[in-house]
């Protein structure tokens, strides 16, 4: 038996488009902050030493945002499977709302502790 309704399977596709709409959005304006701090360019050496920090940020967080685009490209296949709402580690059900918050995640809170 569907751990979710099709009611709920359809929120869940929803939520999913829309966070990878704004996680596309968001690697946009992620790549135009992470370009290399230019040797030539002819700020102090305090304000080098911020932008390479800066940059280093802005890196770390264009690759998880890069990761869970993917993941959420490859969890909506998922959704319409018969177990998809059940934790891949123990097997009971999710949280629906957990779902609909990370819905890549395929582990329920005890389990990803």
């Amino acid at each position: 038996m569907p751990v979710l309704s099709d009611k709920q399977k359809e929120q869940v596709r929803k939520k999913i488009n829309e966070q990878i709409h704004e996680s596309e959005k968001e690697l946009i304006i992620l790549k135009e902050v992470t370009a290399a701090v230019a040797p030539d360019n002819s700020i102090g050496r305090i304000s080098r030493m911020d932008a390479i920090n800066n940059k280093s940020v802005n890196d770390a967080a264009y690759l998880n945002t890069r990761n869970r685009l993917k993941q959420l490209k490859n969890v909506i296949d998922k959704v319409d499977e018969d177990n998809f709402g059940n934790c891949v580690r123990c097997g009971h059900p999710i949280a629906f709302e957990r779902i609909l918050i990370m819905p890549e995640k395929r582990v329920c809170v005890n389990c990803s502790r």
